[in-house]
């Protein structure tokens, strides 16, 4: 299971946390404001009240060992400057970080944030599904939760055909199309390299495959990243 800390918890935040919660992951909800830590408290693993730049405090929660922490600070750019530095120094494998204007992203990108969050742009149920599913690219949503996906083959898959993977049966989602980014061979067509294929069951997966692939979102953010 995935273990992530929210930061923050007003409107964007508090989303965020809840989606992570419905996807399945271990979420630990963190602000300084009792009413917004009492509010989350029931919908996720742990919610608590704590200063997010006392790194010994954060420290208590284990958050130095999360998977991914995001600052979802929006309200106050100094603490959350402040929370990023202390993140980033604590090392923290994934940190995002909220960010009201493009001058204020480039600041965090500098002091160490590895993904800006803007969410005047992104609602907090795409960022849910984007830090629960890093092995899906570009993804379109067709229903709510039911979604076609792009996704890069990973070294499991390679050299194995369609019938030997089955991904319907394994991992419930269908594909559809398999685009090859890199020509096979010396002798290759390089005006096909990019060609869209029809997979059949005896279709070759080969490293640098693109699969797009239909299926629940549930279901898209199980496949292996690796």
């Amino acid at each position: 299971m995935q273990k992530f800390a929210v930061i923050g918890l007003g409107r964007f935040g508090s989303q965020l946390a809840r989606a992570l919660t419905r996807a399945g992951a271990e979420v630990i909800a963190i602000d300084k404001d009792p009413r917004l830590v009492d509010l989350l408290s029931s919908d996720v693993d742990v919610a608590v009240r704590l200063d997010s730049t006392d790194e010994h405090a954060l420290r208590e929660q284990g958050i130095d060992k999360v998977d991914v922490a995001v600052v979802g600070i929006g309200n106050d750019f100094e603490a959350n400057v402040l929370t990023t530095v202390t993140l980033k120094s604590m090392g923290v494998k994934h940190l995002c970080a909220r960010a009201e204007q493009e001058t204020h992203g480039r600041i965090l990108k500098r002091i160490g944030a590895d993904e800006v969050i803007f969410p005047e742009d992104e609602s907090a149920q795409r960022w849910s599904f984007r830090l629960m599913a890093p092995q899906i690219g570009e993804k379109i949503e067709f229903a709510p939760g039911f979604s076609l996906g792009q996704y890069t083959a990973p070294a499991s898959f390679h050299g194995k055909t369609l019938l030997d993977l089955q991904l319907r049966k394994k991992y419930r989602v269908n594909l559809i199309g398999v685009r090859s980014l890199a020509a096979k061979g010396p002798e290759a067509d390089k005006d096909k390299k990019h060609m869209l294929k029809i997979p059949q069951p005896d279709t070759v997966i080969q490293e640098g495959d693109i699969l797009w692939l239909v299926g629940r979102d549930d279901d898209l953010t199980q496949l292996p990243v690796e």
